[in-house]
């Protein structure tokens, strides 16, 4: 079996600091073979193909630009059973995968999935006839501290949740990139774009559902004018009566070390003692002092990395080896992609099998992130109301 090509669609951020890197890592591996990349603006595709971190990491890699952002042109022009990764804007995630099923392709999709239930289904349901998967990366469910948190919880470690508190705040320069073209107040907010990561990581850890979302959006404006929820404070009530808060947004200073800050804080109960989780993900321990500023946006000369979620290391020629969650993730999705073989029948049950693991988030098993962000934008767009979840009517509503 020859390795499969694979056609990204979108050249943005999410592109460049993890899923290219990923991708190339793969190819050097001999697990996928060539790489194409669709986008809409000639100058995205260009600052990928030219990063000289790329170039550097990975010399003698390359993928085929197309431009103009004809995705259903580049899908159609695939082979059945090859693998799209879809890196596009939120409300554009519906159109892109489904193209891609609807032309026998796997699907990997950057979170969330889809803006609401219905198109989670419809999107299973294409999937499951056609025998093909759909892996949506939540990357954090691949950092060893969500998978040793989960496999504790399942060995009756914690207890009963309680109370958790989550922060995850992008740096300022997100203002300034093609985030203000699309993540405005009509499409997305701070909470549906990157909240979404701890709402996930509850469900992963404990197995509980949402059962209501109130989310307070605060606007403020992009550069170029436009307005957007760049700042949003969640609260999410869980089936056993736990709570959650989440606060969000694109505003942590550039100024400030460390790419973003984030992390979580989850407390549980169990008779007359409790619990105590704590992940700490901004930087993970380290701190350094350079010369000068290393360059490239939000960087500062006093800074504290994370080790984690994606950077390169040199462990011998040639080029730069990738490492981290981001880079384990994708390659995690494709490779459970690779396992889905045979007529149909042997691949409805492979892909049976992945929904039923529950580490590769699918249509089928996180759907309940569909449910808090089709709750979560209706109440953002309502000023904070509370919504409810109702999985047995399949529909989200105000609580009052």
């Amino acid at each position: 079996m020859s390795a499969p090509q694979v056609l990204m669609i979108g050249a943005g951020m999410i592109a460049q600091d993890q899923l290219l890197p990923a991708l190339y890592q793969l190819q050097r591996k001999g697990r996928i073979g060539d790489i194409t990349v669709c986008a809409q603006r000639d100058n995205s595709l260009n600052d990928l193909a030219s990063s000289p971190l790329i170039l550097r990491a990975f010399p003698g890699h390359s993928f085929k630009a197309i431009p103009g952002g004809r995705f259903e042109e580049a899908i159609a022009q695939l082979p059945p059973h090859q693998i799209v990764v879809a890196a596009v804007p939120d409300q554009i995630h519906f159109a892109v995968t489904m193209a891609a099923l609807r032309n026998n392709q796997h699907v990997c999709c950057v979170k969330p999935l889809v803006l609401t239930v219905k198109e989670s289904h419809i999107i299973e349901q294409e999937a499951r006839a056609r025998g093909l998967a759909v892996g949506v990366e939540y990357h954090k469910r691949l950092d060893d501290r969500s998978l040793l948190a989960r496999r504790r919880y399942k060995e009756g470690l914690f207890g009963a949740l309680k109370l958790g508190a989550a922060t995850l705040m992008e740096k300022w320069y997100y203002r300034h990139s093609n985030f203000q073209n699309w993540c405005t107040t009509e499409n997305s907010d701070a909470f549906t774009y990157i909240g979404c990561h701890y709402v996930d990581l509850v469900h992963f850890i404990t197995g509980l559902l949402p059962t209501s979302v109130s989310v307070y959006g605060i606007k403020d404006h992009y550069p170029n004018g436009n307005e957007g929820f760049l700042w949003s404070d969640a609260r999410v009530i869980w089936e056993n009566g736990a709570a959650l808060n989440v606060q969000n947004a694109l505003g942590f200073p550039d100024a400030a070390p460390g790419t973003n800050t984030q992390g979580m804080t989850l407390y549980f109960s169990e008779g007359d003692t409790g619990a105590w989780l704590q992940h700490d993900d901004q930087y993970r321990g380290m701190r350094y002092s350079y010369l000068r500023n290393p360059g490239g946006p939000g960087a500062t000369q006093f800074a504290e990395p994370s080790p984690d979620y994606m950077q390169y290391v040199d462990l011998g020629g040639p080029g730069l080896t990738p490492v981290g969650y981001g880079i384990r993730s994708v390659e995690f999705i494709l490779e459970q992609f690779l396992r889905v073989q045979g007529p149909l029948e042997e691949r409805q049950r492979i892909l049976a099998e992945i929904d039923k693991a529950g580490v590769m988030a699918t249509p089928a098993n996180s759907r309940y992130n569909e449910y808090v962000t089709e709750a979560g934008r209706l109440s953002i767009l309502n000023g904070g109301r509370e919504v409810s979840i109702d999985y047995a009517a399949d529909k989200v509503q105000f609580k009052y």
